[in-house]
């Protein structure tokens, strides 16, 4: 299904859309995790960056698995696929952290602080026993948040050069050993 377009490869051509919308996603989950004014005003963009990104990484391994059926065989693309079909399971967790952020920031909405409404001081004593669960919750999907940003930036970048290796180690074998030409002179 996704062979080629035009009859050139999809596989470069979705990887490349992949390659912007994972890390982007990661970037917005993890600040939509730790920081509340991000989560406030972004509102959704954590959760439909990281859904898109769940769509596209499907979509990039069936169009990896397709090229990799018209190259010969190589330990080299062997292990750039099995890299990227390990990603899927952090972008799971990545999509389930982004909707914990979007919980999480309906219920600041309708919350109200009862401390600093009846002139509290604010402290951790004056914390009532919803307020202190809300604030571990909070600390929770955070953890959550940037653990699975974390896992998905590690394995897209681990994924990102085993292709470049599969995609360029011929080229820089052939490539060494040759001299490289002077630049022209001007003048």
């Amino acid at each position: 299904m996704f062979d080629t377009l035009a009859g050139l490869p999809m596989h470069p051509l979705i990887v490349h859309a992949t390659a912007v919308v994972v890390p982007a996603a990661a970037l917005a989950v993890a600040l939509a995790g730790v920081w509340p004014t991000f989560r406030a005003r972004t509102g959704p963009l954590a959760l439909a960056l990281s859904t898109l990104a769940l769509v596209l990484v499907p979509m990039t391994v069936q169009s990896g698995d397709a090229l990799r059926g018209r190259l010969p065989a190589s330990e080299l693309i062997d292990r750039h696929r099995d890299l990227g079909t390990g990603l899927l399971p952090w972008v799971i967790a990545l999509v389930l952290a982004a909707g914990a952020t979007g919980w999480l920031r309906r219920g600041e909405m309708i919350r109200t602080r009862p401390a600093e409404a009846d002139g509290g001081s604010g402290g951790p004593d004056d914390i009532p026993g919803p307020a202190r669960a809300a604030r571990l919750t909070a600390v929770l999907v955070a953890i959550v948040a940037v653990v699975a940003a974390a896992g998905v930036v590690a394995s897209v970048v681990r994924i990102g050069h085993s292709g470049a290796e599969a995609a360029w180690s011929d080229v820089a074998t052939t490539t060494t050993g040759h001299a490289t030409p002077e630049p022209r002179r001007q003048g």
